[in-house]
């Protein structure tokens, strides 16, 4: 159990020009929001998320994934932000307050750090409550429901079939959002990882590209990534617990 923050990292931090913050399933998962493959339960159970996320499976059944996302959006519809969630909105604030460069990336598609009330926030992975045409691209607010597929996009006689707006086995991270984080993760002189595996790619490379422009960068996991033995503070434990006793030791 940690008693103290090095004072250093807490120096850093009140000295710090740019933050940036990066979150993975981990921060989420705190919320009792299921992992992508732990979501496989019940009716679901059979597939594998990869024959369910991905472009050639809505070409296959788009009515099976559309639905599948539908449930899926069951399981977070009452979810709420966490501790960990709360203290990255007063980071947020204090810093911004200061006027200091605050940016939030997120690898989770839950929306919880909006609904924190977080406003910056970078969403590499899109996020699941906002659906977008498979043909067009562009982001549905309304549509007509029905009982066989997926409905049709009705913008401009388009016509296209709706997919929820998050990114899909072998799609690319919307252009604009990775670069929007790869340079936050360069200019920044604080970078933190919390929750998240560093494991999956191309946001796995973010906190190593923090490093590399000698920023300081600070891991929050309750378990060893594969950075753990690079980063300049490793803290072990969960977001929730940590995150609010690091705000408070480092702003009051």
């Amino acid at each position: 159990m940690m008693k103290r923050f090095p004072e250093d990292l807490i120096k850093s931090l009140r000295n710090a020009k740019r933050v940036a913050v990066l979150t993975g399933a981990g921060a989420s998962a705190e919320s009792g929001v299921p992992t992508f493959r732990e979501a496989q339960t019940g009716l679901w159970a059979e597939y594998r998320p990869e024959d369910l996320a991905a472009p050639y499976a809505f070409e296959k059944n788009p009515w099976r994934v559309w639905e599948w996302y539908e449930w899926r959006r069951g399981l977070i519809e009452n979810v709420m932000p966490n501790k960990g969630h709360y203290a990255l909105v007063e980071m947020e604030k204090l810093l911004k307050a200061q006027s200091v460069e605050f940016t939030l990336i997120t690898q989770n598609v839950d929306g919880l750090h909006q609904k924190a009330g977080n406003q910056n926030v970078i969403e590499l992975h899109g996020n699941i409550e906002r659906t977008k045409c498979a043909k067009c691209g562009k982001v549905a607010v309304r549509w007509q429901t029905t009982e066989t597929h997926p409905p049709h996009c009705l913008q401009d006689n388009c016509g296209g079939l709706l997919r929820p707006d998050v990114v899909w086995f072998g799609e690319s991270l919307p252009l604009e959002a990775l670069h929007k984080a790869m340079a936050a993760a360069q200019r920044c002189n604080i970078f933190l990882s919390i929750g998240t595996s560093t494991l999956v790619q191309p946001a796995a490379s973010l906190p190593t590209m923090a490093l590399d422009a000698k920023a300081v960068v600070v891991e929050i996991n309750p378990n060893p990534t594969p950075i753990t033995g690079r980063v300049t503070y490793a803290l072990e434990g969960l977001s929730g617990y940590i995150l609010p006793r690091l705000v408070a030791a480092t702003w009051g």
